[in-house]
């Protein structure tokens, strides 16, 4: 990857499908694009109709497109679900080079090296995650590049998931017309960029709560630890208001947006606002303290569980908190709630970026973040240079063989026959 190299990261969700473009430069990246399309064919975060998922997906590429007025044919895509897993490995290599200098090459081949473990045949290794690197017995190395030495070690986290979804997700972009560039773990890239490194090492935990479901992810030690996913979300909320104010779920979900209030006592009674009701013609009158009473009970058993499960896990206090994300800690009052019910330091996070400040972009524009973060110093040779964007149309067939570091759809791409 060099400077001036457009990226395109994919964050396909329960309620929006979002494609964001970035320009790198200098080794970071700004934001010159965003397309987003309602999400038709995913519940609960998982794809449950391909041909409405495609639409969703090209709907959102042809904003983005229309916005920079570029064609988009490679795309990072983010994945996350409850069939994510993680699991420690270690690597061994002896050091290739005559003058005994850790190269590319080595740090390469010790992830692979790591790589090689144990799986049952439904699962499927995305990606491998150095925690840290060791030369010679010397431990606590993030970069080995230039060093000397004779033996390079790795530990690492493999990160894997079931075929199934992975098929499927890889499926439903191809059949878009897009070349998936490789797959990022939507908690590796929002950590990366939602967390400050003394987050990451003194231990804190990132919940993204979606429309459909709640991803949390407990970073320690600098590094991604745990991971879980709970079927509960936005959605939840907007299902409640539908039942509360006997109205539609469309309905419900515009209210909620334009007048929801997580926080009963932070709502006006002067708010007032109609809505109509199911089997009349009919609008009654509601105002925002109304809205509050049916939000916030539902709010707080989110907030709940959220916390169960990081007591499942294995946590119970960590110093650095929660830390929020997703489209539906935006609502007011959200924060007060989660506050009182995780009984702990608490903030939002929100990207610092011009046209994507709201929690709900954190994982599109972390997907880019961790790209950036990957291939940073390694502008020099190999597959780093290669465009993810070209302006024409000409190498966009399905079946070229996109790069990846770990191979991962290069090994998944002669198994779809078994999947389709």
């Amino acid at each position: 990857m060099s400077n001036n190299d457009i990226i395109v990261s994919l964050d396909i969700g329960t309620s929006k499908v979002r494609a964001i473009i970035g320009e790198v430069t200098n080794g970071t990246f700004n934001i010159i694009g965003v397309g987003s399309a309602d999400s038709e064919g995913i519940r609960k975060g998982a794809i449950v109709d391909i041909d409405q998922t495609v639409q969703s997906i090209k709907s959102a590429v042809d904003h983005a497109e229309q916005m920079v007025g570029i064609q988009i044919s490679e795309v990072y895509v983010g994945i996350s679900g409850n069939h994510i897993g993680l699991q420690s490995s270690h690597g061994v290599v002896a050091v290739q080079n005559e003058d005994r200098e850790i190269g590319e090459d080595d740090i390469d081949r010790v992830i692979k090296a790591a790589e090689v473990i144990a799986l049952p045949p439904e699962r499927e290794v995305i990606d491998v995650v150095a925690k840290q690197y060791i030369v010679d017995g010397l431990e606590g190395i993030q970069d080995p590049r230039g060093m000397i030495g004779v033996r390079l070690e790795v530990e690492a986290t493999i990160i894997t998931g079931a075929k199934t979804p992975i098929h499927n997700l890889l499926r439903c972009v191809e059949k878009s017309g897009l070349k998936v560039k490789d797959l990022v773990l939507m908690s590796l890239g929002a950590g990366g960029l939602a967390l400050s490194k003394d987050e990451k090492s003194m231990g804190s935990v990132l919940v993204d709560i979606g429309a459909g479901s709640t991803t949390i992810a407990v970073y320690e030690e600098g590094s991604l630890s745990a991971t879980s996913t709970i079927p509960i979300g936005g959605e939840f909320v907007t299902n409640d208001i539908a039942y509360g104010l006997r109205t539609l779920t469309d309905q419900a979900e515009k209210v909620k947006l334009k007048y929801g209030c997580a926080w009963i006592d932070d709502a006006a009674s002067d708010v007032v606002f109609k809505v109509l009701r199911i089997g009349s013609n009919v609008e009654k009158e509601f105002n925002q303290e109304d809205l509050a009473a049916i939000i916030e009970p539902r709010v707080q058993e989110i907030f709940h569980l959220i916390r169960q499960e990081v007591k499942r896990l294995g946590y119970s206090e960590l110093p650095g908190g929660y830390i929020l994300t997703g489209g539906t800690v935006s609502m007011p009052g959200v924060l007060k709630v989660a506050q009182t019910e995780l009984a702990a330091s608490v903030r939002i996070a929100v990207p610092d970026y011009i046209g994507v400040r709201d929690p709900g972009f954190t994982g599109g524009v972390g997907i880019l973040h961790n790209v950036v973060r990957r291939f940073r110093g390694r502008n020099s040779g190999g597959n780093g240079n290669k465009k993810t964007v070209n302006r024409n149309k000409q190498n966009t067939a399905p079946n070229q063989d996109p790069v990846r570091k770990t191979g991962l759809v290069e090994r998944l791409k002669n198994m779809f026959s078994e999947f389709i």
